[in-house]
């Protein structure tokens, strides 16, 4: 199952952002590397997903993924101006706009605005590799000196 992490998380956004059109091998690295449940599925929504990529339609390609592998999240607003597209990825859509946590994204072709979108999301929702326990400060001043405050009396 492959997560996206923050480097890799970067270098395909850096991709998208520097890329003209979108591409079957474009699209084959996004699912490759940011999408988790894609792989996993034969059939149903993956197989739709497949086909689009097949077909070329990028756009509903794009959005197709958002609802497969994200489906806590929807599209809030698309719009364009002054040449490029600008994508906002919510959870809760119906908040206001000052009161939400979107995502918001941009880029002269369409598909790539969705999909820019998507990764970030992707990103953000990643789980963290954390311990159950808090790690331990090493670099302690050189005035600390640990006490024991217990009273043993």
């Amino acid at each position: 199952m492959p997560l996206l992490a923050e480097n890799s998380s970067a270098a395909l956004g850096g991709r998208l952002h520097d890329a003209d059109a979108v591409t079957a091998e474009l699209m084959a690295d996004i699912v490759g590397q940011a999408c988790r449940r894609f792989p996993s599925r034969a059939g149903g929504k993956a197989a739709y997903v497949e086909r689009l990529i097949e077909t070329g339609a990028w756009i509903d390609a794009a959005l197709a993924l958002i609802d497969l592998e994200l489906p806590q999240w929807q599209l809030r607003r698309l719009v364009y101006d002054e040449g490029e597209w600008h994508c906002a990825l919510s959870r809760i859509r119906e908040l206001p706009d000052w009161l939400d946590r979107s995502i918001e994204t941009h880029h002269a072709n369409l598909a790539l605005a969705i999909l820019s979108g998507f990764v970030e999301a992707q990103r953000i929702g990643a789980p963290e590799c954390r311990t159950s326990v808090p790690p331990v400060r090493r670099n302690a001043g050189a005035l600390y000196e640990p006490l024991c405050l217990d009273n043993f009396s």
